[in-house]
C-alpha cells in the first residue's frame, strides 16, 4: 500500500524548535533557517509550488499574490492571531481556506499592556536608561523631586475593544486598583461587566473625554483603520496616556506624534506601529524625552504561546488534509 504523499509546507519565518522539528515529522516542509522576511518575489514562489503557506503577520498575502498562486496551493495556515495581513476574500474567490491561530496570546498580551500601564506614568524606562549607565553623572542619589511620575491606583483606564485581551486587560487592571471603562461594538455580558465593576461607553468620544488611561485591544480592520483619529485624540486631556499593543493603523501615528510634541497628551506606550518594522524618528525622540515607551512589538512574545500558535497551525493543517474543517478557519467577510 503505498503512503499518501505529505503536503509539501512553506513556512516563511523561523519557528521554534519544537514546532519545527514536528512538522518536519508530519510534512514535506520548507524552513526559513536564517530567519529573514520574505520578500514579495519569494512569497509568490513559495504560493506558486506549495500545498500549504505558513505565513505570519509580517507577510502581506493580498489579492495580486493570491491570483497568482499554484493549483497545488489550498491552505494558507497562518501563524498569527490577527489575519489582517491576508486577503481573505480573495483566498475564498481561489479556492483556498485561510486559518489561524486565536486564543493563545490573551494573557501574555494582556501582561504587556499592563506592564506599559505601569512604565508610561512611573518613567520607568527613562529610569533604566539611567541605570544603564547611558547618563552616568546624571543621578547624584534619591531625591523627593527627582524623576516624578504619577500613580495609577484610583485612576479612569478607558479600553478599546473588549474582547479577550481587552478583558483580560480590564482584570489586571481592577487588581491595581483602576477604574475600568470601555467601548465595545457590543456591551459584555452583566456577569463580566459585574466582575469587573466596568462601565460601558456607547460614545468612544465620550470616553476619551473623561479616562486618564486609554489601552487599545481592538483588531485591525477596515472600520478600525485610524479609529484613535486626530480629532478623538484632540479628545483626551494633557495629563491623559495611551497605551497600544494591538495594531499600530488604529491610532492615527502622526496626530499621535504631533500631542506628544506639543504636551497635549502625557505620553504613550506602544508595542506597535503603523509602518512596522520602520519607526517614526520622531517617536525615538519622544522616547528618549521621557514621553514614549516603546517596545518591538513583542506583546505575545513567549515561548509558550510560540509553541501554542505552531501547535494550532501544525493543527490546522492535518485536520485539512484529513478531510475535515480546521477549527480554526477563517471565513470571508468576518474581518
Amino acid at each position: 500500500m503505498n503512503n499518501p504523499r505529505k503536503p509539501v509546507v512553506v513556512v516563511t519565518r523561523k519557528l521554534p524548535a519544537s514546532v519545527e522539528a514536528r512538522m518536519g515529522e508530519l510534512f514535506s516542509v520548507e524552513l526559513n533557517h536564517d530567519d529573514r522576511p520574505f520578500s514579495r518575489e519569494r512569497l509568490a514562489e513559495a504560493m506558486a509550488r506549495a500545498d500549504v503557506l505558513v505565513p505570519t503577520l509580517t507577510d502581506t498575502i493580498d489579492a495580486a499574490l493570491i491570483d497568482k498562486a499554484g493549483p497545488n496551493l489550498k491552505l494558507i495556515a497562518s501563524f498569527s492571531n490577527g489575519i489582517d495581513n491576508v486577503d481573505v476574500d480573495a483566498a475564498a474567490h481561489k479556492g483556498i481556506t485561510v486559518t489561524n491561530t486565536p486564543n493563545v496570546l490573551t494573557e501574555d498580551t494582556a501582561d504587556m499592556t499592563m506592564a506599559l500601564v505601569l512604565a508610561v506614568p512611573r518613567r520607568l524606562a527613562e529610569g533604566a536608561r539611567l541605570l544603564a549607565g547611558n547618563a552616568p553623572d546624571s543621578w547624584q542619589g534619591w531625591s523627593p523631586t527627582w524623576m516624578l511620575g504619577r500613580r495609577i491606583w484610583g485612576k479612569r483606564l478607558g479600553i478599546v475593544g473588549m474582547g479577550r485581551i481587552g478583558t483580560a486587560v480590564a482584570r489586571r487592571a481592577k487588581a491595581f486598583g483602576l477604574s475600568v471603562n470601555y467601548h465595545n461594538r457590543n456591551r459584555v455580558n452583566p456577569q463580566t461587566e459585574a466582575e469587573l465593576e466596568a462601565t460601558y461607553w456607547d460614545s468612544l468620544d465620550q470616553m476619551l473625554a473623561r479616562v486618564d488611561i486609554v489601552s487599545v485591544n481592538c483588531p485591525s480592520t477596515p472600520a478600525t483603520y485610524h479609529l484613535i483619529s486626530a480629532r478623538r485624540l484632540a479628545l483626551l486631556r494633557p495629563e491623559a496616556y495611551i497605551v497600544n499593543t494591538a495594531r499600530g493603523d488604529v491610532i492615527d501615528e502622526a496626530a499621535m506624534i504631533r500631542c506628544l510634541e506639543e504636551d497635549r497628551i502625557a505620553g504613550a506606550g506602544l508595542d506597535v506601529f503603523e509602518n512596522e518594522p520602520a519607526i517614526n524618528p520622531r517617536l525615538l525622540d519622544l522616547a528618549k524625552a521621557g514621553k514614549a515607551v516603546l517596545l518591538p512589538h513583542m506583546g505575545s512574545a513567549t515561548l509558550e504561546s510560540r509553541i501554542d500558535m505552531g501547535d494550532k497551525v501544525i493543527i490546522n493543517i492535518r485536520t485539512f488534509f484529513d478531510g475535515h474543517r480546521p477549527p480554526n478557519r477563517v471565513l470571508p467577510g468576518r474581518i
